[in-house]
């Protein structure tokens, strides 16, 4: 039977979606406590509706956070500063209800333990620049270019609130041939006409990030399907974090354990391991052991050791499992102690992260998308 060419879809949001406000302002407050006592514990959850921001969560640290003024600071950024937003940086009501990290988990961390149990993946595939899978890729960079163009004034109509969806086509050897279509929901202004919008984000967003040559006369582009998204954000939604783990990492083209990152320090292995995961797969992919390539890992909380390992290529390499496994055992650090040392994990570093992905950025500088692993690696080969 002949193989047919197939369809993947990846999505993303802009900052001011309301779970991203979420993420932001957790990771905001996570950063600025590990700006002033590196060894922290931090759990943080953030809930926000109309007119409202709830902080909760578990925080031990010998550091103060000013909580109100992060949150604020936070949503003034994202560009939420008008009351007929339903959400306005400096009219918000702040409830903070946070306690101290619970002495039976501590136990374990304290001996360089995992801070919990639980599986986590990491991925990396050559298709594009950045080792990561087109539809995600181009899905994080029309995002980021919504929000360029609002806050810029590039285009005075947009508000905070934005979607992207784009549908990638694939042949039959994995490798992407075309866009089947595009999807950008924005919030705007109650004035500008469909058509306007439309067409100001064809020319001022789409043609600016998508490859020419992956649009032909069959690429469906879809603006505002619904014709109307004035009322968006936190009145239109409630956001909560931790609610975007799919855009946060490979867009459903991976396996995901489940684990949201945002608001967690690096003893917590939910964030950390995700992350030394994804360094792994990258500097293996890149060094040449396979086009693709899925890593699973699984810790017990208070043991440092993982429980287990498992490597996926995808029938793209020669080598067998228990090889790959053997190389990146010897190469990786894979203990919580070992993660948080070799990618300096013990800094404030994750709101950068916390909106348009945390994997595969060349726009911000994160240690674990670095190559610096590959010639040792290639040793191996």
């Amino acid at each position: 039977m002949e193989q047919k060419n197939r369809i993947f879809t990846s999505e993303s949001v802009t900052e001011g979606h309301p779970d991203k406000i979420c993420d932001q302002i957790s990771d905001a407050i996570l950063d600025d406590i590990l700006s002033q006592d590196p060894l922290s514990r931090v759990a943080c959850e953030v809930c926000v509706t109309t007119g409202l921001v709830v902080v909760m969560g578990e925080i031990t640290t010998n550091g103060y956070c000013d909580v109100q003024k992060v949150v604020r600071k936070t949503v003034e950024n994202i560009g939420y500063n008008r009351g007929k937003y339903g959400f306005d940086a400096e009219n918000l009501a702040v409830l903070v209800a946070i306690d101290s990290q619970s002495q039976d988990i501590a136990l374990g961390v304290d001996k360089d333990g995992a801070g919990d149990q639980g599986m986590m993946f990491g991925y990396a595939c050559d298709e594009t620049n950045e080792y990561m899978p087109l539809p995600i890729v181009l899905s994080h960079k029309l995002a980021k270019r919504l929000t360029e163009v609002r806050k810029t004034g590039v285009v005075n109509f947009l508000r905070p609130d934005g979607k992207t969806q784009v549908s990638v086509e694939y042949d039959e050897n994995n490798k992407p041939v075309r866009i089947d279509s595009i999807l950008i929901s924005t919030q705007h202004d109650e004035h500008v006409t469909q058509e306007v919008l439309k067409e100001t984000l064809i020319n001022e967003v789409i043609k600016k990030i998508v490859p020419s040559e992956l649009i032909d006369e069959n690429t469906k582009i879809l603006v505002n399907p619904t014709g109307r998204f004035v009322i968006g954000g936190p009145k239109g939604d409630t956001g909560l974090t931790g609610r975007k783990i799919i855009v946060d990492t490979y867009g459903s083209f991976a396996r995901h354990g489940g684990g949201a990152f945002s608001g967690k320090d690096p003893t917590k292995v939910d964030r950390s391991a995700a992350y030394m995961l994804r360094y792994v797969a990258k500097n293996m992919v890149a060094a040449g052991f396979a086009k693709r390539m899925e890593i699973q890992i699984a810790y017990a909380i208070g043991v440092a050791e993982p429980s287990s390992i498992s490597v996926d290529t995808f029938g793209t390499s020669k080598y067998t499992e228990a090889e790959l496994i053997k190389v990146i055992k010897e190469n990786f650090k894979l203990t919580p102690k070992g993660i948080i040392e070799t990618l300096n994990l013990r800094r404030p570093i994750y709101l950068q992260t916390a909106a348009y992905g945390h994997f595969g950025r060349h726009d911000v500088d994160l240690p674990w998308e670095k190559l610096d692993k590959v010639e040792d690696l290639k040793k191996y080969l």
